[in-house]
């Protein structure tokens, strides 16, 4: 598990981009999410190509910082908008809808 050095986190801004599949009807979402935007402590993780429509992608951003040792919760069915509230850190979510599929490989313009 890599983990990152642990920062006081003020801000977590999650972008993300979602491609849907007419084909065969599913819907994938790639995801930047930024702690502490506009600061010198501010850090990027790349959420990858994945399955995920509505907001799973902010399931998914949670369940990276966890992974990562950057969030410590003992309730791990807590929403991410919850434990921010619990610990006053402002969540900024935004997501691309009808993105095509290259550019969630490449989200940099996002």
């Amino acid at each position: 598990m890599k983990t990152l050095t642990a920062i006081k986190i003020n801000t977590i801004d999650i972008t993300a981009l979602e491609w849907f599949d007419k084909v065969n009807g599913n819907s994938y979402f790639s995801a930047t999410v930024t702690l502490n935007y506009g600061t010198p402590e501010q850090k990027e993780i790349k959420l990858p190509f994945q399955y995920g429509y509505g907001s799973h992608y902010i399931d998914m951003a949670k369940q990276e910082l966890v992974k990562l040792g950057l969030i410590e919760t003992d309730r791990p069915m807590q929403a991410l908008w919850s434990y921010c509230t619990d610990n006053g850190i402002i969540l900024r979510t935004n997501k691309y809808e009808n993105c095509k599929k290259r550019e969630l490989y490449n989200p940099s313009k996002y």
